[in-house]
């Protein structure tokens, strides 16, 4: 027998979105609420790539090149 799991959906976070959309990117409410939710995922960067991450030479350099201290 499958067990089930409850999934709780979390609330939409509206009032960081209006927040971004109206105060931080300075849309007017009339361009805000026109926007879809991609447009307005573009629109706070998450479209952008996040480039491959730091290997640990890498971070093993860096730490060499400016320890701590």
């Amino acid at each position: 027998m499958i067990e089930e799991k409850e999934v709780k959906a979390e609330p939409f976070p509206w009032e960081t979105v209006m927040h971004a959309g109206l105060c931080l990117l300075r849309l007017v409410p009339r361009d805000f609420w026109a926007l879809t939710p991609v447009e307005f995922f573009a629109m706070t960067g998450g479209l952008r790539s996040r480039g491959a991450a730091m290997e640990r030479a890498g971070l093993e350099a860096l730490m060499r090149e400016f320890p701590d201290g």
